[in-house]
Order: C-alpha cells, then structure tokens, then sequence
C-alpha cells in the first residue's frame, strides 16, 4: 500500500545533510531493504525531485557525506526536466506564447470599446493588456486547472464566491474588467495551452510511478504540483520534504521579529503579543549591517567586501542583488579587478548590445533616417562589420551630414554624401532596406525582412560571433517556427513593439566558468549556503520587493481564488530573508541612507529587528566595517601649454587662420597644424552664419546677373526678389524658422539697393565674386601659400580695384572691429591679390535709419605690407621651434573647440 508524508527541516546549512539522512532512513526505502530488493549503499530504487538544477549536486554531495563511500545515487530530476525527456504525444503540442500573445492582440484590437475602457490611443497600447490578460488567465489555469478536471463546475462556483467578496459598488465598477478576465481565460483553455499540457504531462508521470518519489522543495507545491503528487501517491509512496517554519526551529530572535513568516496555526493568536517575552532574544553574529552615503559608496565597498573575502579564502560568495543598478555597479568595479561574476539570472536580452544595434534600426527606419540615429546606428560593430576603414568612412559620412545640416531623411543624406561615393551607397543600401518595413504583414513576413536586411547589411555574421547576438538569431528563428499558425497582419509598428516586447521578457545569462562568486535574486539562494553573502539594496523600496500590481484583481479575490496575494508573497520573501541568514554563517546587508538629497530609509524588517533587540535589552546589530585602501598621488602642477611643433609648419595659410594664431597660439597650432576641429552640431534652426551664406549666395548670382546682362534700376528690384524668394524658398521647405531671416532680408534690401545705385554713380562697377585665390609668400628660408575666397571686388573708370567684404551685421559693430584690430580679413585679401588694390571695404548687410554704409580699412596699403612682415616673421619662429602658448583672451576662448585640449581653469 502506497504510503506518504511530510518530513519538515529547519533551515539551515545543514538542510541537505538532514534531507540526505532522511531519505536514507526513510521508510519509503527501509521496505525495500527489508525485502532484499536494494543494499545499503543503492539508492536506485527511488525517484528524487529538486527545484533547481543546482541543488540535484547538493544532494549528492550530502549522499556522498552520509553514506562515506561508493554508493548509487538516485534519479534526481527537476519537474520540467522529467517533463522535457517524456516522449511526445501525437498532435498534441502547446501553443507558443508568442502565438498566444498576437492571436489575443489582434483579437482585441477589432474592439473600440476595449481602446476606449484602457485609454488607448494606438493599437499598440493594447499589447501589454493582452501581455497581463494571458498572465492572468496562466494564474487562473494553474490555480484552477485541478480542481476544474475534477468538477467542471468548481470554477465557476469559486470565481462567484471571490466576487461576493467585493462590495456592490466595487462589482458593478470592475464588471467589464472582470467579464473581460474570465472570458479570456475560458477562451484560452483548450488542449494546446502550454500550462494544460504541462499539466497533462505530469499526470501522465503520475500514472506511470513506478519508484517511490521524494519531493524536495523549499516552498509548498501549487495547487498543480499538490495533484501531481496525489496522483503519484495513489501508486507509489511520496515524502514531501519542505522547510520546517515552526516557531521551535527558527531562531528565536528572528521568530521573535518576524512572526508572521511562521505558520499561523503553531502559535495561537495571543502568543503574539508575549512572544518576546517567552523567546530568547540574542543578537545575530552572521548578520552585519552598512549604510552607505549613496549608490557609488554602496558599490564601492560592495567591491571592496568581495575582494576582502577572496583575498581571506572564501571561494564560494554570493551577492543577492535587491537593487539591480547597484548589484552592476559592483560588477563592473570588480571586472575592473579581474573578479569575473557569474550572474545566474542574467539580465534582459534588450540591454545587450545586439539587441540595441535591432532596435536602432528599427528606430531608424520609423524615424526616417533620421541623422543622430542613423550615425549611431553605423557606429555599430554589428553593422557592416566586415567592410574596411569603416570607422574612418563613418566619421567622413559623420562631418559631412553635419556640415550640411542634414536633419533626416534617405534621399536628404545620400545628397549630402556625394562626395564620398562609398559612403553614399552605402546610405542606398540602408534606405533600400528600409523600403522593406512597409505595409502590413504577416509575422513571419517581418520576420524574412528583418532576416534580409541583416544579410544585407553584414549583421548576421557578426551577431552569430556575438553571444548575446547568437541569442537573439535563434529568437527570431525561435517566433518564425511559433508563429507559423498567426495569419493575421501587423503594422510596422506593432511588429516593432512585438519585437521589443520579446526582447524585454528574454533573459541573456553569460556562460561563466569562474563561480566563485555568483550574482543571485533572494528566491535563487533558496537551500543553498555560501561561505559569505553581500545583499544590496536593503532599503524599504527594495526590501520586501515593490509588489507588481496587477489589473482586474482586489486581494481579497486573489486570496478567493487561491492567487499569489501580495501578503503571500512578502511571506515568502520574508522566509527566504530568514532562510538566507540561517543557512551562511556571514551576511552583510547594505543600502543607501541617502537617495536624491533625501533620506533613504532601511527596510522595515531590519528595522523591526534592531527594535526587538533594543526591547530583549541585547547589543545591537554589529556595523560591517570595511576599508578601500588608500591610494597616494604624486600631486602635478598645471602650467599653461605651450608646445612647438617646426615640423608641423602648415604648407597653406587662409585669413581666418592667422586670425587664429593671433587670437591664440594653441589654438592655431591645434586646428591648423595639428587638423583638429570641433565637429558641427545638427540644428533644425537656421543660425546667423547661414544666414550670412544665405545673402553670400543672392548676391552673387544678383550681381553676375548684372553683369551679364543690363538691367535697369527697377528691373534690379524684382531681380533682386526674385532671386531671394528663390533661395530662401529652399531654406523654408527645410525650416520654417528661416522665415524671420527672410523677413529681416527683406527690411535690408532697399537700402542695398540704393547702395548700389550711389556706389554706381561713383563710378565703380562690379569685376567678380566668389572667387578663389590664391598667392606665395617667401621668405629667406621658406614660404607659404595665402589662399581664400574673396566675396567681390569692384573696378572705377580709372582702373582702380577695391575688395568687399559682406557682413550680415551693422556699420557700428563692423567700425569696432576695425577700430581694435581684431579682424586681418581685409589686409590678408589685399596679398591675395596680383593686381593692387587702392582699399578694402566691410559692407554691412543691415541698414542703419535705413541706410547701408560700408566701412573702409584705414590705412589699407600701410596694414598689407606690416601684415605680410608679421606672417613672415611667425611662420619663421614657428619653423624654428618657437613655443605657441594658450594666451588667447575669454571672448575667444569662450566659442573655442579646444577648450577641452587646452584646459585653461585648471592652470
């Protein structure tokens, strides 16, 4: 006759040595010995179920312990493993959950009032309902499913007794929300759901027992498992083994703290008022506190506690990571110390870099190429990760899409690359992929597009080499085979949230050989010791954990029927608390006492314990103590820089070069001979210097106008119009903020044109515009070529010469730059040019009381010629190894691009 029990085991270290003990003398073997059917040392005859992968090692290592030599050990599985070796039945298979989650979405969608209930404005937004509705209904179905085989009306029964539980208010509130929960999970129960067919699976394990079954489980079994082991135990004998949570073998101090981890009906209800009293009350050595100052603090001497306790001889240490961003703080310090950690649950697929390089292109084919993006994306080791001086053809791609301001959009950035012929076909390719996300299709049609354009592009080689990327290949096989059935058609952008919704519930765990010290949640060091264990984030936000909360469902119905209820599972968590400083010999817990300038307070079980150990009148909690050791730096000086550089004497020299050696030395020698320059920022608002180019572009083709052809004085008016409303007609359709500078143009260009007419009746015609030029000068032991573009230059009847210069400012502002000697423009285009010049003028592009004036160089002849004397004697110093210090004055090193090389404020 098949026998069963309960056998109860205080937590502890020793639990797998007592569990090993019990099943050896248990009398589930103690018949077969009897019988002569096993030896002593033979565990064969019987079957053992574990929790965990890990633990099936524990209980052989304890076996080993006990029995002291050789012996056989027992079919020690997990449920789901035992499930997964059972050999198929036919035609029966579950349905995947990503065809689950799409056929529901895509029934939900066809439903106005469903948008309209959950507020959603896009179709999208109803992928996480259906994500908590399936939740929901799998809760229900493992709750449920056992009592609903043996009555198919217990359901029923069950789902109105939890709503009487609700006031009348509260049911006719959530009516919709709760017919809406009921009918989906009616609807979601058949022959394929993947938790009836697990369950029909283990059913059929039961009824083929042919060995005793020892359950081994830290927790009490669901309503599911406790079926399973009924159906077991109707043919073969069962012993449950589980945590004992009686108030006689739990430490009495934490039983004392906490009482309501324990099992209600051991105490009776006054009991709790006096358990202090009849509890003896003693401080807990394995247990250290640490308040640290803020996060980086925390993780510092999480570190540092690590490396302590290597460094002491432990080599199996755990973190218990109740705050996650710093559980990979400390990760990070100690990869910086060599110190590899094992993270047992890894973390979201979506944080990968794999996974960022898919959704960057799927970012980037929503935005429209848009420039940021699209650079980002290029910047990918997953993207063209084959091709040849790619990062320098980037970074070429990278300056001229800024240079041209280019915003976003396919055809706008393979214009803006034609200079680079690779790289622009490059941008083809990408924009002839993107073509592909159009439309509406099947799952299993995204999914060729995406497989086509990662060929295309050269991703799949590279993601194929990459751990996290071979990961997320196999996912997109993994939907393509489960998705086969799916007929409906999706948008682009509910494939993209599809696809992130996947990326988000798939966990990337890193293969690791080294475990010496493993990264766990709490429930993961369920029945397992360590020679130390760090938990991070003891604060009252992470510990107990924030509660999930979910729709639809009170408590009160949860607890009706037989849900997970949030006091359940701060029960649990508090048990494996308990558990955990139980089972290690040493525990420090840390948090923050500081978040965001606020005060960051402990978790209120720590709290609770340090207050029932003031009230028992004992030592407080020891404070964990540890010591980054100091590090002693030689302490440099700062001191202006002031390299020399003769070899790297520039061959060519513009004006606004020697402008900058003489605003600054450094800086020259950074730009100009060093080739450094600041990288331009992208702007959807036009700035004044493209305003300035701009009036540079009418007026050169105004002017050539002029001197192709004779225009009469009111012809040049709507000459004039017409050729700005051209230009600025292109600037508009790329912003409409150009606007205001076209509205400022037209203010000037009255007053332009009446320059032009006095400057005309003095005699002087226009000659050119937008020319370039270029001119030697030599010296002794060198030369240089003066080089630039000169804006225009004009010619009286006496053959005289004058360059102009354009400005998008006023005469006063041009007057000052001129009366301080700031600006060498002028003079440097007097070099440029073969033929003499009599003087050189600014023209002020905005009129003053409606007037435009221009402003003349003094001096003009006299300034060339000490122009050229200085050019010659700097570019020979500089030749000869003459230092160029940062001397440059606050109004230039404030717009300066090597601020950053220069450093100045910190010398």
């Amino acid at each position: 006759m098949p026998s069963s029990a309960t056998i109860l085991i205080p937590p502890s270290a020793a639990f797998w040595d007592d569990a090993a003990r019990e099943l050896l003398q248990s009398e589930l073997r103690t018949e077969d010995r009897e019988a002569g059917n096993l030896a002593a040392n033979d565990l064969s005859g019987v079957r053992v179920l574990v929790s965990t992968f890990a633990h099936i090692q524990l209980l052989k290592n304890a076996l080993a312990r006990q029995i002291g030599g050789a012996f056989i050990p027992p079919t020690i599985t997990s449920l789901s493993e035992y499930i997964r070796l059972l050999p198929p039945v036919a035609e029966v298979s579950a349905t995947a959950a990503s065809e689950r989650l799409m056929s529901l979405y895509a029934d939900l969608r066809q439903h106005a009032w469903l948008k309209k209930l959950f507020s959603a404005r896009r179709n999208t937004d109803l992928l996480p309902l259906a994500e908590i509705l399936l939740t929901l209904s799998d809760e229900l179905t493992q709750a449920m499913l056992p009592s609903l085989k043996a009555s198919p009306d217990a359901a029923d029964a069950r789902w109105q007794a939890a709503l009487e539980q609700l006031s009348p208010v509260a049911r006719n509130l959530l009516s919709d929300e709760t017919q809406l929960v009921w009918t989906i999970w009616k609807s979601q129960l058949d022959a394929n759901d993947a938790i009836v067919t697990r369950y029909s699976q283990m059913m059929r394990i039961a009824q083929q027992a042919h060995l005793p079954l020892f359950w081994i489980s830290p927790v009490a079994p669901d309503a599911m498992e406790q079926a399973f082991l009924d159906a077991y135990g109707a043919r073969q004998s069962v012993a449950v083994m589980t945590l004992d949570w009686h108030t006689h073998t739990i430490n009495s101090t934490y039983a004392a703290a906490w009482p309501e981890m324990l099992i209600a009906d051991d105490i009776p209800e006054p009991f709790f008022d006096d358990l202090l009293d009849r509890l003896n009350v003693a401080t807990p050595t394995a247990l250290r506190l640490y308040s640290a100052q803020n996060l980086e603090a925390e993780a510092k001497a999480g570190a540092q506690t690590i490396i302590d306790w290597l460094q002491q001889g432990k080599t199996n240490l755990a973190i218990v990571a109740q705050d996650r961003v710093v559980a990979r703080r400390i990760r990070a310090l100690l990869e910086r110390a060599q110190i590899v950690v094992a993270d047992e649950t890894g973390w979201k697929l979506s944080t990968t870099r794999a996974a960022s390089a898919i959704a960057a292109w799927l970012e980037l084919v929503a935005a429209r190429a848009e420039t940021v993006g699209l650079l980002d994306f290029l910047k990918s080791p997953f993207v063209f990760a084959a091709m040849e001086d790619k990062a320098d053809l980037v970074m070429q791609s990278e300056i001229a899409l800024r240079r041209a301001n280019v915003l976003s959009g396919w055809d706008a950035a393979a214009n803006a690359l034609t200079a680079i012929p690779q790289a622009q076909r490059m941008i083809k390719l990408l924009a002839q992929q993107a073509s592909g996300f159009a439309g509406r299709k099947t799952l299993c049609d995204w999914i060729t597009a995406t497989n086509q354009t990662l060929d295309a592009i050269g991703m799949r080689a590279a993601l194929q080499a990459d751990a996290a990327g071979s990961q997320l290949i196999q996912l997109l096989q993994d939907i393509s085979q489960d998705c086969l059935q799916v007929g409906h058609t999706f948008s682009f952008s509910e494939w993209r949230a599809f696809l992130n919704l996947q990326l988000e519930a798939k966990a990337f765990v890193q293969l690791n050989l080294d475990k010496r010290v493993v990264m766990l949640p709490l429930n993961g060091a369920r029945l397992r010791a360590f020679d130390a264990v760090l938990m991070v984030g003891a604060d009252a936000e992470h510990l107990p954990s924030q509660p999930t909360e979910t729709l639809f469902f009170a408590n009160v119905v949860r607890r009706e029927l037989g849900l997970a209820t949030r006091e359940s599972r701060q029960r649990q968590q508090l048990r494996d608390v308990t558990e955990l400083l139980s089972a290690n010999d040493c525990v420090v817990m840390s948090w923050q006492a500081h978040k965001n300038g606020e005060p960051n307070p402990v978790s209120p079980w720590i709290e609770r314990l340090e207050l029932c150990l003031a009230r028992a009148g004992v030592a407080p909690i020891a404070t964990h103590d540890v010591q980054i050791a100091p590090r002693t730096l030689q302490p440099v000086p700062a001191f202006m820089p002031a390299p020399s550089a003769a070899q790297l004497v520039p061959k060519k020299l513009s004006a606004s070069g020697y402008n900058s050696l003489v605003a600054c030395p450094y800086q020259f020698f950074a730009t100009r001979m060093l080739g450094l320059s600041g990288i331009d920022e992208l702007s959807d608002m036009p700035e004044k210097r493209d305003y300035g180019d701009w009036l540079h572009q009418i007026l050169a083709q105004f002017h050539q106008g002029l001197h192709e052809r004779s225009v009469s004085s009111g012809e040049q008016a709507i000459l004039l119009q017409q050729i700005s409303d051209q230009v600025f007609a292109n600037e508009l359709d790329k912003s409409a903020a150009a606007l205001g500078y076209y509205a400022r143009w037209q203010k000037a260009m009255p007053a332009y044109l009446d320059w032009i007419a006095e400057r005309e009746s003095q005699g002087w015609h226009f000659v050119l515009s937008e020319e370039k030029f270029e001119k030697v000068l030599r010296w002794a032991d060198g030369e240089i070529i003066l080089h630039g573009r000169v804006d225009r230059m004009d010619e009286n009847t006496n053959g005289e010469r004058v360059v102009l210069d354009y400005k998008s400012t006023n005469q006063l502002a041009l007057r000052d730059k001129l009366k301080h000697g700031e600006d060498h423009q002028l003079p440097f285009y007097g070099l440029l040019s073969d033929t003499p010049l009599s003087a050189a003028l600014y023209i002020p592009l905005e009129a003053t009381k409606d007037k435009i004036k221009e402003v003349e160089a003094p001096q003009f002849e006299t300034w060339q010629q000490t122009l050229a004397e200085q050019i010659i004697h700097n570019m020979q110093a500089i030749a000869h190894g003459a230092p160029l210090p940062a001397t440059g004055p606050e109004p230039v090193c404030q717009y300066c691009d090597v601020r950053g090389l220069c450093r100045k404020g910190a010398w």
